[in-house]
């Protein structure tokens, strides 16, 4: 992909030269703006079409939840939060951030968020997505927010993933998690060394795929090892080199 257009919102100056410092010298990111309040971003945004925003959340006017939560889905920016307090993290998951940056962070930091947001573009338009040379892949674990708790899963918990309307139920070893959230938002989370997307509904653990069947007109079905029954998308049947390339 092309270098990442990125828009700055943050009401405070110093903030905003300070960002637009630290991302001048990267041949990665063309930062295109720098905005001083809610109001003004939405107008850039618009206009701008920016691929990832850098937004402050306590901000006169419109904060940055506020702003998030009134972007488009299409063509909407990843959205990474810049900010010094932390007691919004859990409300950044309501609006889908892709990460939470606290003030002061460093170069690294911002780093990583810049290769999150690199990463969350490439899946959404079907870029195949690898780890970046001396970064080390690991499962870790993930936060999920459902009815006012937080619930901490590892990769390995999760067979596959299902869309219905504005919900995603995870399926997991141990029941089942309901959240409101968007596939798109979910797939980025997961990442694609473990978990790959079989058609606009679902994602799949690559461990609990235990057969490809093929099924009527030239399709195939994936067959988990729970015996859940997945088509697999004509659209996405470039995946079906990744589920065999080890057999």
């Amino acid at each position: 992909m092309g270098r990442l257009r990125a828009l700055i919102v943050d009401d405070e100056p110093l903030a905003r030269e300070r960002l637009c410092g630290m991302l001048a010298g990267e041949p990665a990111v063309e930062v295109i703006g720098a905005c001083a309040d809610g109001h003004e971003a939405l107008t850039a945004i618009h206009y701008g079409i920016p691929d990832v925003v850098f937004l402050d959340i306590q901000m006169p006017g419109s904060d940055g939840l506020q702003v998030a939560a009134q972007l488009p889905e299409e063509p909407r920016p990843v959205i990474v939060f810049t900010t010094a307090h932390e007691q919004f993290a859990l409300k950044a998951f309501d609006v889908a951030a892709v990460d939470y940056l606290l003030k002061p962070f460093d170069h690294d930091r911002l780093m990583q968020a810049v290769r999150r947001a690199q990463d969350h573009l490439r899946m959404r338009s079907g870029e195949p997505v690898a780890p970046a040379a001396g970064r080390i892949a690991t499962p870790g674990r993930l936060a999920f927010r459902t009815d006012g708790r937080i619930v901490f899963l590892r990769t390995e918990e999760i067979l596959w993933a299902e869309a219905a309307d504005n919900y995603v139920t995870l399926h997991l070893v141990a029941g089942r998690l309901m959240l409101r959230e968007t596939l798109g938002s979910i797939e980025a989370r997961l990442g694609s060394d473990h978990f790959t997307r079989v058609n606009r509904s679902a994602i799949v653990h690559f461990d609990q795929v235990r057969e490809i069947q093929p099924a009527l007109h030239g399709d195939y079905t994936v067959v988990l090892r729970n015996g859940t029954k997945l088509p697999l998308s004509r659209s996405l049947r470039g995946q079906l080199g990744r589920f065999i390339a080890g057999a």
